[in-house]
């Protein structure tokens, strides 16, 4: 990115009052709201502190990225980004969704000058799976994730200890997809020697067991 305009002190002074200003209003809500709503405390806070994650599954065309950049140029931010923050580094925070809009702002140097680096960030307070989840979600939502990502993603949810049901139930995958991105990823077979406790399959898992038995007779099964 080339070099771009920085707020002065003043105008920095400025940003962090209206920070407090939101959150201020958003304590007003919190007592009539049943949930928490994020999206009511939008902070505005500068790209610096800002990075991406690594496994965001969502991919887009150079095409589409100038088109949010028009998006962006003509009608400013309409959606912020959704973060965390970094749990080792305190003020810093990574993206949970909006990696594009995100990335805008660092290629083009009159979105950045717009608001003098800062992004609107939405900060969510949740564990590393949960985290995950909550960008498969955003993706799935909007109809746009790969394959690849999303394979790394199940690994990366299986590795953390969540269980199968738990992850169908965040990421909205059937148990058939669930399967397949077991058997993309290797984890199936990483784990194919491990002991389990019996446990109980519906009619359409059992299907889906057979079905996916008869396709790799290679493979080792196992029996629950």
């Amino acid at each position: 990115m080339t070099e771009s305009r920085e707020l002065s002190g003043y105008e920095q002074s400025k940003v962090d009052q209206a920070n407090a200003l939101v959150a201020q209003a958003y304590e007003i809500l919190e007592h009539i709201f049943s949930a928490p709503m994020p999206v009511g405390r939008v902070q505005w806070i500068h790209i610096s502190n800002v990075r991406a994650n690594g496994y965001n599954p969502n991919s887009v065309a150079n095409q589409e990225m100038r088109l949010l950049h028009t998006s962006i140029s003509e009608d400013g931010y309409t959606q912020p980004v959704v973060a965390i923050e970094d749990d080792e580094q305190p003020g810093q925070y990574v993206i949970v969704d909006g990696f594009h809009r995100y990335t805008t702002m660092r290629l083009y140097s009159d979105i950045y000058e717009s608001t003098g680096g800062y992004l609107p960030v939405v900060v969510l307070d949740k564990p590393i799976a949960d985290r995950i989840a909550s960008t498969v979600r955003h993706n799935r939502a909007r109809g746009k994730h790969s394959v690849a990502g999303m394979s790394n993603l199940v690994f990366q949810m299986l590795t953390e200890g969540e269980s199968d049901e738990s992850i169908c139930a965040k990421i909205g995958l059937e148990a058939e997809e669930l399967i397949r991105l077991k058997h993309v990823t290797g984890f199936s077979k990483l784990y194919a020697d491990a002991e389990y406790g019996p446990a109980i399959l519906t009619k359409t898992q059992m299907e889906i067991r057979r079905d996916y038995a008869a396709e790799h007779p290679e493979e080792k099964i196992l029996e629950v």
